[in-house]
């Protein structure tokens, strides 16, 4: 039997037909239809998705199963989307949309969860009963898997690692809370000190590579600088290590997974971050005399959305 994973983004939905190990055998794509009624977006979403087996030579009697991800909250057990601002869902029955168009089982979940189920079936943390995946991104996410299974709390917002309170009072959040540490873990929050602190250090190469526009600062800019020893660059980048060995540690502390996977775009960093992690993280870790959670770098990359999803049950 094959599943049939979809990655629904705010741009695209990426969609795959996949094997029981993990493995893609064929993949699709449509852009993103925000204009549509929510009825049409999901009728092009299965429209995509029956293409696509054809295409493959593959039937719906092939089929075990649909799970999809998305950028915001759902419900597994019910299949509504609660909200997904990206594409302007609110309290949307997609497994019962959905089974209009294709009568299979319907699953779906939150997008970063998707993706720490598929790295632990067929990633860097397969062969383990629980890891927590976190994404590095414009903001952070978090997929929780214990005992082989997602752990998303009684109301399906348990993973949220992104919006734990990292510091009392501090930076502003698009949630509405103050000091959530996706405020200093993610690459919007290296970007947000490289431009804050570039201007009293125009002497920086940071400023060489954005050729003096603090607007087109990115992270990858910043961790560049670091490398080649620039003062600012390596200040922020120490910064940035400080702030999220704290919550890797807290993690550890309170979950003690087998496995920490990072992907999103910071983890591209590879083994600059990853080696600074490693010294960084245990310094706050409870239990010192013990084995501790191992950190890794996600191997799946894109594909872990399509895979992911796939997998839900």
């Amino acid at each position: 039997m094959i599943r049939i994973g979809l990655d629904i983004g705010g741009t695209g939905i990426q969609t795959g037909i996949v094997d029981d190990s993990g493995h893609i055998l064929e993949r699709s794509a449509v852009v993103t239809r925000t204009d549509l009624p929510f009825s049409e977006q999901i009728a092009q979403m299965a429209d995509c998705c029956l293409k696509m087996l054809e295409h493959g030579g593959y039937s719906l009697l092939d089929v075990a199963s649909i799970g999809a991800g998305v950028p915001g909250v759902a419900d597994p057990k019910t299949g509504e989307v609660i909200f997904c601002t990206n594409l302007g869902w609110h309290h949307v029955p997609f497994r019962e949309e959905f089974r209009k168009h294709i009568d299979k089982p319907v699953f779906i979940d939150n997008d970063a969860t998707v993706a720490g189920l598929a790295e632990s079936v067929a990633g860097v943390s397969a062969g383990t009963s629980s890891s927590v995946f976190i994404t590095l991104g414009t903001g952070v996410g978090s997929g929780i898997i214990l005992n082989g299974r997602i752990w998303s709390g009684a109301h399906g917002v348990g993973s949220e690692l992104g919006h734990a309170i990292l510091e009392l009072d501090g930076e502003p959040c698009s949630c509405g809370n103050r000091g959530c540490l996706e405020r200093y873990c993610s690459a919007t929050a290296i970007i947000r000190m490289a431009r804050e602190q570039v201007v009293r250090h125009p002497e920086s190469s940071i400023m060489t590579a954005c050729k003096g526009d603090i607007q087109a600062i990115n992270a990858k800019m910043v961790f560049d600088a670091a490398r080649e020893g620039d003062p600012l660059g390596v200040k922020i980048f120490r910064r940035y290590v400080f702030c999220l060995a704290q919550a890797l540690a807290s993690v550890c502390n309170v979950l003690d997974p087998e496995v920490i996977v990072l992907g999103g775009g910071v983890s591209k960093a590879g083994s600059f971050l990853l080696d600074a992690l490693r010294v960084e993280v245990p310094k706050y870790i409870l239990y010192k005399d013990l084995p501790s959670s191992r950190i890794e770098l996600a191997r799946l990359g894109p594909d872990a959305g399509i895979i992911g999803a796939a997998m839900l049950s």
